[in-house]
């Protein structure tokens, strides 16, 4: 300390060499010191040399702070002496320079230094591993230098830390400290750091800074925060700013919906302060960002869709009908909201229904206008309002149409209550206000952008110029007041008006020969053109000059020869004598050699200085730099070579026909080739159930055959027993007779015993026939088991089968030849729409393909008339099937009922055989009652008949074994 207060106290005494002496001392200090302590002082007096004597500081003392970053970060204070020194070594802190050269000699020693410190990339990567130390001594200092590093050289700064791990990462960390003065000051070495780098910005876009950023916005009170707002939508704006990547990653995040609270305005909108009026300001510029017309079409179109689906688009239509907004606020929303519905359809419609809160409630787009042609509101202002409705009607066919419905007889409001677009245009195009004049002029060029419709609509508009004299038409006043000229005392430029006129009749008569015509039709037109180029005017009216030969021009090149005084080749003739081709051709360039035109072909909006330098519109230069060419080749033309022309316009016009007639016979073969298919595919739809159905049926017939065939030999089991049956109901039945007979002759035992011999004997003969219908029920069983198949039922349901199997290949072979010919049709029909003659082709060769299409169509048109009589075929085949199926399943329901009636049989054959098994039982039981009567008789005959029964038991047991061995 000692030291310290010596070296201070000597500064002012000694001569100016002492001061670097003690600075060198202080360094050899902080080089040489053993002790913390020492070196921290010796620091902290080079930071407060350092502002005084930047240049002995930063020259001795920069290696040696360094290293004490290098060395000594254990200690945060001398650390911090460091960092502070060194920025104010680099800094240029301009509120102590006075003077400016003072001011340019400390630029060049912050850069100078800069570029010493940066020579060695391991300093900034250092000084980026400084930050993630949480000691606000530390970090904080190393933010403010970092920051004033970028600032002094940005690029090669950038550079170092894009290379450096996880660089930017740690800066981004920044932004979620928790002290607001890093938080702060990191904003402000972010918006350094994402200066004009693309690839730094979307490392910090990915790094979640927009969702950062708009919490921070949304902490600090959206528009009614203070400079950390600003300075936010600053970084912002480097994050976006034609970097269509972050554009594109800011809409998918739903970023903007965000964004709409941003733009909520009360009732009561005076006194404002500065800071809202600049937040709201960026805040704009930020919106307009997203969807500048310079961005690719696809990304402006998605951002423009999104601001109206969140409601974004209906707010700042509300600060724009909003009473109390500042001026500056209003310019920009309006330009703002102009980008929004630039060539947006929904946009532009929603825009058209916007109402201003007044009574009774006028059209938004009234208000502008009548704020465009009012000459006491400020340029700017009007500036904003015309760029709003050249939006509103860019590629807006339908809002170009309802402008120019405002004009038209039917739609004018004949109670005069109500101003429209229209009459709010001819207005101002007629006013003694030539800012007035170019502003409607240009405004109802647009209307007429690329759109023959509307241009034929506007040449019905009349107007009535002065009571008592008859109306006449808007181009004809157009052409009457550019024929005064300078004859109207007008306020403002001498020749805006001339050229707004003159740039509306080029816009409406270019690619309108009607127009044209009508432009022609007025004797005095003509003259007066010729007459303005022929003359050697002013710089001034040079301009005037070459419009009116565009104009001539296009009244040329645009000309259907359908005014016999004013044919193409007339006027070329006309042009030759009193101006010159040269002469005519060179008053034609000094529209695009105009120092303005190139400044209005930059942007479509007109922003323009000062009312003087409003001359061209942008759309405009487009059709300028479209025609010029074309109007000079026209102007050189022959008579011969324009018929020539005219021939090879009428023959592509033959052409194009031809080929829309082919065209739409293709559209149309097309179609039925759609419906062919449909149809095949819906055959084949039919077709795989109908199979899937034959299968079916004829599983089901097979297993009603195999039913059949089982019920019939039951059947015959059944009859072979039924039959065997009734031989012993035969036998039996003769029995109980003979039984009676022997009851009778019981009773009469004495007198009839030689008739009871003679009936034994006829009962030894009935059993000899019992024997004998055994065998032949034995024969009959056996017959029955392998019964005939009913060749007749069989034979027709195999015929049936095998001609459904037949009938469905043919039909799939059939199908499939179908499809294969479809695919040639289609084939054939590409090759067709390949083979059409194009625009440009000769004549020769576009007949020569024409005949061929014709041929080609009519070969297609054959065999699609016999792909129809195919299908036509195909559906009475899948008809007759039908019927056949139909008839399968009656034969089917037939069987089903036969096997009813043979169950049925079957279940009585069945109760009739129990029955006669009683019988038969009942039968053996009185037969053996009768023999033992007659043995209880003493007839000597009941044991031979018993023998005789055995032996006669024993033959037929032994028949038995013979016809088992047969």
């Amino acid at each position: 300390m000692n030291f310290l207060r010596g070296v201070m106290g000597g500064q002012s005494a000694g001569p100016q060499h002492t001061e670097a002496e003690t600075i060198q001392k202080l360094c050899d200090r902080v080089a040489s010191s053993t002790l913390l302590d020492d070196r921290r002082n010796a620091v902290r007096a080079l930071k407060s040399l350092s502002k005084k004597y930047r240049l002995e500081v930063g020259i001795q003392a920069m290696e040696h702070l360094i290293h004490v970053l290098q060395t000594d970060r254990s200690d945060s204070e001398i650390i911090a002496y460091a960092l502070d020194t060194l920025y104010n070594i680099i800094s240029n802190d301009e509120e102590e320079e006075l003077e400016e050269n003072s001011t340019r000699q400390s630029e060049d020693l912050g850069s100078q230094f800069t570029e010493i410190f940066i020579k060695q990339p391991e300093n900034v990567t250092l000084l980026l591993s400084l930050l993630e130390e949480f000691d606000f001594h530390v970090r904080w200092p190393g933010v403010r230098l970092l920051t004033s590093l970028l600032k002094q050289l940005g690029p090669p700064v950038q550079q170092i830390i894009l290379v450096s791990p996880m660089g930017v990462s740690r800066l981004m960390d920044l932004l979620a400290d928790s002290r607001e003065i890093i938080r702060n000051d990191g904003v402000l070495l972010l918006q350094a750091l994402t200066r004009s780098n693309g690839a730094i910005q979307k490392i910090v876009a990915f790094e979640n800074a927009f969702e950062r950023l708009l919490d921070i916005i949304t902490e600090e009170g959206n528009s009614d925060g203070g400079i950390v707002v600003e300075d936010c939508l600053i970084l912002l704006q480097n994050l976006l700013k034609t970097n269509n990547s972050n554009q594109n990653f800011f809409k998918e995040g739903s970023y903007i919906q965000r964004m709409k609270p941003w733009f909520e305005v009360g009732e009561e909108n005076s006194g404002w302060s500065a800071q809202k009026v600049t937040n709201l300001h960026l805040m704009l510029q930020l919106v307009r960002v997203l969807v500048s017309p310079t961005n690719p079409p696809g990304a402006t179109s998605s951002c423009q869709k999104a601001m109206f689906q969140c409601g974004l688009l209906q707010q700042l239509c509300t600060i724009l009908m909003a009473t109390g907004i500042p001026a500056d606020i209003l310019t920009e929303t309006i330009n703002t909201v102009s980008e929004v519905i630039r060539g947006c359809q929904v946009n532009q419609d929603y825009f058209a229904s916007v109402n201003a809160p007044s009574n009774p409630p006028r059209p938004a787009i009234v208000v502008l206008l009548m704020s465009m042609v009012n000459e006491r509101q400020p340029f700017v202002l009007r500036c904003a309002v015309l760029y709003c409705f050249q939006c509103f009607l860019y590629k807006n066919e339908k809002g170009q149409g309802e402008i120019v419905a405002t004009l038209l007889p039917s739609t004018i409001d004949a109670t005069g209550n109500s101003v429209s677009a229209g009459q709010l245009l001819c207005g101002g195009l007629f006013s003694t206000d030539s800012l007035s004049n170019w502003c409607a002029a240009v405004a109802l060029a647009h209307a007429l952008q690329g759109n023959a419709t509307q241009k034929e609509q506007l040449l019905r508009v009349q107007l009535a110029t002065s009571i008592g004299n008859p109306p006449v038409s808007l181009l004809q006043q157009c052409t009457n007041i550019l024929s005064q000229g300078d004859k109207i005392d007008r306020r403002g430029s001498k020749i805006q008006t001339r050229v707004g006129l003159l740039m509306l009749l080029c816009t409406w008569l270019s690619n309108c020969p009607i127009a044209v015509t009508h432009f022609l039709h007025n004797s005095a037109n003509v003259p007066f053109l010729t007459g303005q180029i022929a003359e050697n005017l002013g710089e001034e009216e040079q301009l005037v000059q070459g419009l009116c030969a565009l104009l001539l021009g296009i009244s040329i090149y645009f000309n259907d020869n359908s005014l016999e005084n004013y044919t193409k080749e007339k006027l070329k003739q006309l042009i030759e004598k009193r101006i010159g081709k040269e002469n005519f051709i060179e008053k034609l360039g000094f529209i695009s050699k105009h120092e303005l035109y190139s400044r209005a072909s930059q942007k479509p909006q007109p922003n323009f200085p000062s009312p003087e330098y409003m001359i061209f519109d942008h759309e405009f230069t487009k059709l300028v730099k479209e025609l010029e060419g074309v109007i000079t080749k026209a102007i050189y033309k022959s008579s011969e070579e324009d018929k020539k022309e005219e021939e090879v316009k009428k023959t592509l016009e033959q052409h194009d026909n031809i080929v829309t007639h082919y065209k739409n016979m293709i559209r149309e073969q097309d179609l039925q080739l759609e419906e062919l298919k449909q149809q095949v595919s819906t055959l084949k739809c039919q077709n795989e159930q109908l199979q899937t159905a034959v299968t079916q049926q004829a599983s089901q017939i097979q297993q009603h055959k195999d039913q059949y065939n089982l019920l019939k030999v039951q059947l015959g089991k059944d009859n072979h027993h039924q039959g065997s049956h009734g031989d012993g109901a035969q036998v039996n039945g003769i029995q109980p007779e003979e039984i009676s007979r022997l009851r009778e002759e019981i009773e009469e035992l004495k007198s009839q015993q030689a008739l009871l011999q003679g009936q034994l004997a006829e009962k030894d003969s009935l059993i000899e026939n019992l024997k004998s219908s055994q065998a032949s029920g034995m024969s009959e069983q056996a017959s029955a088991t392998c019964p005939p198949r009913d060749p007749e039922q069989v034979a027709e349901l195999k015929q049936e089968l095998t001609a459904l199997k037949s009938q469905l290949c043919s039909q799939s072979l059939e199908i499939t030849r179908l499809q294969t010919e479809n695919c040639e049709l289609l084939q054939r029909a590409e090759t067709l729409a390949k083979s059409v003659p194009v625009e440009g082709e000769s004549e020769h060769v576009s007949a020569a393909k024409s005949t061929d299409v014709e041929g080609r169509l009519s070969a297609l048109l054959q065999e699609t008339k016999e792909l129809k009589n195919e299908i036509k075929a195909l559906s009475e085949e899948r008809t007759t099937i039908q019927k056949q199926l139909d008839s399968s399943n009656s034969t089917i329901a037939i069987l089903q009922t036969e096997k009813d009636k043979l169950d049925l049989e079957v279940t009585d054959s069945k109760k009739e055989q129990d029955d006669l098994l009683v019988l038969l039982a009942d039968q053996d039981q009185k037969i053996l009652s009768l023999k033992s009567k007659l043995k209880d008789l003493g007839h000597p005959v009941e044991e031979e008949d018993e023998s005789g029964d055995q032996e006669d038991d024993d033959d037929e047991i032994d028949d038995g074994d013979k016809d088992q061995d047969i």
